[in-house]
């Protein structure tokens, strides 16, 4: 089976209510140390990578995070594919008939991200990242 080399897989965004709590289990689970927590106040949480896995929690339930936990409760919330320009392939495709949520790339956790409609993905919130560097 081949890889994709365009879009590869970047990470995956597991919302939970608390931080700390789902941080000591990914560690168990994944062998592996987490990042420090950090908080993004403008997207309204506070995110820990264990590997490849982001870690959400909300800051408040008017959040997206924070509603997302309210209709589904903690689990899978979004998966990432790394971009080299993360402009020019929103505007890919929106061309092609993709809703974006994100018309601009926002700051993320490692650099600029955006994020495309459920509607349009299969029913999977889709996280587009160009990281720093």
């Amino acid at each position: 089976m081949s890889r994709p080399t365009h879009h590869p897989f970047d990470h995956v965004g597991v919302a939970v209510t608390r931080l700390d709590e789902a941080r000591s289990l990914y560690e168990l689970l994944l062998g592996a140390e987490g990042s420090e927590p950090l908080e993004l106040a403008a997207q309204g949480v506070r995110v820990c990578f264990v590997g490849s896995v982001e870690l959400l929690e909300p800051l408040a339930e008017d959040t997206p995070v924070g509603r997302f936990l309210v209709r589904h409760g903690p689990g899978l919330h979004h998966v990432a594919f790394s971009v080299p320009d993360i402009r020019a392939e929103l505007a890919r495709l929106e061309a092609a008939g993709i809703e974006v949520i994100d018309a601009e790339p926002r700051p993320g956790a490692h650099g600029l991200v955006a994020f495309l409609h459920p509607r349009s993905t299969g029913g999977v919130l889709v996280e587009l990242v160009q990281r720093d560097g």
